[in-house]
Formats: structure tokens, sequence, C-alpha cells
């Protein structure tokens, strides 16, 4: 509880301190005196041409689902039939049915996960640990945010480290 008073005492000291700067900055703006006329029309002048700007390059507006749409169109007709909707599906049931007889064993559906498991089970005891468990997490890609530091950084910099 003394954590939240803290902090709403903190808050009112930011504040209060806020609003004496902001006045003290307000008061002060009226000690500065205006530009010359004689300064200021040249400026007036040229300010207009470099406001203006030619206007950008038109892009075509592709939204996810048109891409999306165009993706799985495959013979681009502009329809989607069902043998393309479900091109996809029988390509992933085909990587799965590992006798090619167009049914799916239970045995065949779970080879994966069962070769997953023999892998995590390092003692191989048959039933794995929390540790073992561990490795058997989706390790998912991510995109970068921003380059890596190395890669941002002149060649030349990196010659000298080399020297070293």
């Amino acid at each position: 509880m003394w954590r939240y008073l803290v902090g709403g005492v903190a808050a009112l000291l930011m504040a209060g301190a806020g609003v004496m700067i902001w006045s003290g900055l307000a008061s002060r703006d009226s000690r500065i005196p205006a530009p010359p006329a004689a300064v200021m029309a040249p400026v007036a002048a040229v300010a207009p041409a470099a406001v203006e700007m030619p206007d950008p390059p038109q892009a075509t507006e592709k939204t996810r689902e048109e891409k999306r749409f165009s993706r799985a169109d495959h013979d681009k007709d502009g329809k989607i039939e069902l043998a393309e909707f479900l091109q996809a599906r029988r390509r992933n049931f085909d990587k799965l049915d590992a006798n090619h007889d167009g049914r799916l064993s239970f045995d065949e559906y779970a080879a994966k996960a069962e070769v997953k498991f023999a892998g995590a089970d390092a003692d191989k005891s048959g039933a794995l640990s929390a540790a073992e468990f561990a490795t058997t997490r989706v390790v998912r890609k991510s995109k970068p945010r921003c380059p890596p530091a190395q890669a941002a950084a002149p060649a030349s910099v990196g010659a000298d480290d080399d020297a070293n």
C-alpha cells in the first residue's frame, strides 16, 4: 500500500514541477522582441516555393486479403475453385501419408511427433523430464526489428578490431 502512496506523491510533485516550468516559460515569451519586418519579407517570399512539393508516386493498393486470394488462385482466373482451395491440404496430406494408400492411420499421423519425442528423450527412459520437454518447444522465426550493430558499423571499424 505504501508504494501506491509514494507513487501518488511523486506524481503530484512531478505535475507541480511541470506547471511551474510551464508558467515560467510562458511569462518569458513576452520579453522576446518581434523580428524586424525587413528581415521577414525575404523569408515570406521564399517560403511558399520551398513548401510546394510534387505529388508522390501512387502505389498499387493490394490488401492482405487480395494478396492471399492471388496466392490461392493458381490459374489466375479470378475464382478459387474447390481443387485450388484444397491443393495445399492435399499436398500436406500426401506428406503425412507414408505408404500412399490414401488413408491416414494414426501411426502415419503421429510419426513426426514420435521422432520429436525420441530426439528429446536424452536418457532414453521413455518419459520426458521438464528439461527434456523444454527442448520440444516450437521455435518461431521472428523478423529482426533493427539491423545488428556489427552489420551497421562501417567496414574500417571492423578492420581496426582485427588488427588488435
